[in-house]
């Protein structure tokens, strides 16, 4: 039945992302809730094709997961990286052909470990999978979790990382889309519509976000950000939030987003109904799918068709848990559902395509340049500061091991000791971080520099072109 299955080309796909909120020791239930996640999967109508989840840390946790969706995506990937995993996994109904988890070279410090950020090693979690015989059935999926923001934009410290990481996610889509295949970038984006980094992807790659398709004039940010105030809008509903704005996160709907009120009802048991018409004024859109359908054209006339075509998206996974009454996670889904068109031409073949070369405005390459120096200069300053702490704690030691010779006490020997040992314990780990990690980082960062220069380039050669031609044709018409 599997491979019969396996044989037969599907005529629609749905897609499924959800940040599965499950850090070991700090996510509240999270046994409990992403077993009920991976039941809800399965019990979804329209069933998922594709699931990309984030946030899911541990093999525990994954094979719950996968016990409950198993007989509807029989094939499954769970990704390992960094120091306590990437969190990702892509489920599926069809076989997965290839994978491999590409990390990013920029992902946070080290130092900042009450964050985590980089001890997780984030990156791209990628599957070539095959939905059918020919080379017209391959879809590439890549399934992310972008930097947190710890600010707001364009204060946010992380705002180089996010956006390098971006850039990185942007190029692997864009060489997908160039083999022709249908791509699937999906999962929690850590940004908002029409940021920075989502005018990236969408720029210098073919994807588009689905639900911008179906709601242009959706929100870009939470109705108590300045961006959204300046719009205009009325303050939305969380009906209106979930139903046309695509809001993700911090939505009113969300048990763990509830005031303390709200909170304590639910500790002891009460099945707290939210009220549609609610205002909510913290609700965002952070978690995404992006798609770009394969191309073809017709053998003889050289038509170019669009292999897929996006039919429907909407949150999904806002259910509660049975029994705890709480929400599933503190991220709803996004779903999606892509149709395969029905009257291609009779003969076709595959057609790796040149993909039209698009811009941004140049004042953008300019801002993202700006941004990259000061934080290069930032990252130089910190590297200086480290390497003169292990110094200065290196000195302060071989002080106290002098003094010790002149101690009048045993018991003040061992203070000193004591205190100068570790002392120099951290002055090593500042040492390495500004020796190592620092060092790295900048190089990294140098290279994301000269990507986005050789761009700017390129942007401004093709400005001029289009200016040359502008100026040419009334010269033209003349003739």
């Amino acid at each position: 039945m599997m491979a019969a299955e396996a044989n037969r080309p599907p005529s629609h796909l749905r897609i499924l992302s959800l940040n599965c909120w499950g850090l070991k020791f700090i996510s509240k239930l999270r046994n409990e809730r992403l077993t009920e996640i991976g039941v809800q999967i399965a019990a979804a109508n329209p069933q998922p094709d594709i699931v990309g989840l984030q946030e899911c840390w541990t093999q525990q946790d994954y094979n719950a997961i996968r016990d409950k969706t198993r007989h509807i995506l029989p094939y499954g990937k769970f990704y390992h990286s960094g120091i306590f995993g990437g969190g990702l996994v892509i489920l599926s109904r069809w076989p997965i052909e290839e994978s491999n988890m590409v990390r990013y070279p920029l992902n946070g410090r080290p130092a900042a470990f009450y964050r985590g950020d980089w001890f997780v090693g984030k990156g791209v979690a990628c599957a070539r999978i095959r939905m059918g015989p020919s080379q017209r059935d391959i879809a590439e999926v890549f399934c992310t979790h972008l930097h947190a923001p710890y600010e707001s934009e364009p204060h946010d410290s992380y705002l180089c990382h996010r956006t390098a990481q971006a850039w990185e996610i942007t190029k692997l889509m864009r060489a997908a889309s160039e083999r022709g295949h249908l791509v699937i970038g999906l999962g929690d984006f850590n940004m908002v519509p029409l940021s920075l980094a989502h005018r990236i992807i969408e720029t210098h790659s073919p994807v588009r976000d689905v639900w911008r398709i179906l709601h242009p004039e959706s929100s870009i940010g939470a109705a108590k950000d300045k961006v959204e105030q300046l719009r205009g809008v009325p303050m939305p509903t969380a009906q209106f939030n979930m139903t046309t704005n695509g809001a993700t996160c911090d939505s009113e709907f969300n048990s763990w987003r509830w005031n303390e009120a709200h909170k304590k009802r639910l500790a002891k048991g009460e099945n707290v109904q939210i009220d549609p018409a609610v205002a909510d004024p913290n609700a965002k859109r952070l978690d995404y799918i992006f798609f770009s359908s394969g191309r073809f054209h017709h053998a003889q006339t050289g038509e170019e068709t669009a292999e897929w075509e996006l039919k429907e998206a909407n949150v999904g996974m806002a259910m509660r848990h049975p029994t705890l009454h709480c929400s599933l996670s503190d991220h709803f889904s996004v779903e999606a559902t892509l149709t395969r068109t029905s009257t291609l031409p009779s003969a076709i073949q595959l057609s790796p395509w040149a993909l039209p070369e698009r811009y941004l405005p140049i004042e953008i390459y300019d801002e993202i340049l700006a941004n990259t120096s000061k934080y290069q200069a930032r990252e130089r300053v910190q590297r200086k500061l480290r390497i003169g702490h292990f110094f200065f704690q290196f000195s302060v030691w071989t002080g106290c091991l002098i003094g010790v010779w002149w101690s009048p006490h045993n018991y003040v020997s061992f203070i000193l000791m004591l205190l100068s040992s570790l002392g120099l314990s951290v002055g090593v780990v500042d040492g390495l971080m500004g020796l190592l990690f620092i060092g790295s980082e900048i190089r990294a960062l140098k290279e994301f520099e000269w990507e986005v220069r050789t761009t700017r380039e390129r942007a401004l050669a093709s400005g001029e072109k289009a200016s040359a031609k502008a100026d040419s044709m009334p010269y033209e018409s003349e003739r």
